[in-house]
C-alpha cells in the first residue's frame, strides 16, 4: 500500500492568511521596464486563456519580458516582440488565430500598437476635415472623456478645490470684493 499523503482529502493543513507577494523585500527600480515609470505592454493578438496566463505569471513574478525578437514559426521572420508569444502580429491577423497558442480563436483580447496609431490618425483626419461646429463638438466630447477617466483615477479632491471655490486666486478676490460691499460710514454706524 502506498503512503498516506497521496489518499489525503479535503482542505489543505495550513490555509494562508494573505496573498504571496513576488518581491516583497527587494525594492524595483521605477525605470527598469515592469517598473512604476516602465510598466509592461499589454499582451495583444492572443485568446482569453492565453492572457489569464500571462496576467498569472505576471501576478506570481514568473513574468519574464522577451530582450530581443523572437523567431515566427509561420514566417520564420524576426518578428515576435512580445514575451511568450509563438508567432508576429502579422501571420496571427492573416491565420485569425492566437499568437501564443496558434489556436483558432474567434475573439482575439488586446488591440496592437499598430491599430491604435492608425486609428488615432484617422480620428485627427476626421477633425481636420469636419465643419468648425462638428470639430469643437467632437473635441468637447473627447476633452470630458479625458476628465471623466481623470476624476476615476483621481478620487481625492485637490486642496485648492477645497480652499477657494473659484478657479484662480483672482476670481477669488472678486468674488470677496463683491460680499463686502459695505462702505466706512456702514462701519461707523454699526460702532457707534
Amino acid at each position: 500500500m502506498s503512503s498516506g499523503s497521496s489518499y489525503r482529502k479535503g482542505p489543505p493543513k495550513h490555509q494562508n492568511k494573505v496573498a504571496w507577494k513576488p518581491h516583497a523585500g527587494i525594492t524595483i527600480n521605477p525605470t527598469e521596464v515592469g517598473g512604476k515609470l516602465r510598466p509592461f505592454s499589454e499582451p495583444t493578438g492572443i485568446c482569453a486563456r492565453c492572457k489569464e496566463q500571462i496576467d498569472w505569471k505576471r501576478r506570481y513574478g514568473k513574468y519574464k519580458p522577451i530582450t530581443e525578437p523572437g523567431k515566427c514559426q509561420r514566417c520564420s521572420k524576426r518578428n515576435v516582440r512580445q514575451a511568450y508569444h509563438n508567432l508576429c502580429t502579422g501571420c496571427a491577423k492573416e491565420q485569425n488565430v492566437c499568437a501564443k497558442c496558434s489556436c483558432r480563436v474567434d475573439k482575439i483580447i488586446g488591440r496592437d500598437i499598430l491599430e491604435v496609431e492608425a486609428e488615432q490618425k484617422a480620428l485627427e483626419e476626421a477633425i481636420k476635415n469636419a465643419r468648425e461646429r462638428d470639430r469643437r463638438t467632437l473635441l468637447r466630447a473627447m476633452n470630458k472623456e479625458k476628465a471623466d477617466r481623470k476624476a476615476k483615477t483621481n478620487d481625492k479632491s485637490s486642496k485648492a478645490g477645497e480652499l477657494f471655490t473659484a478657479e484662480s486666486l483672482e476670481e477669488h478676490v472678486e468674488c470677496s470684493r463683491k460680499d463686502e460691499d459695505y462702505s466706512d460710514e456702514d462701519v461707523l454706524k454699526v460702532v457707534g
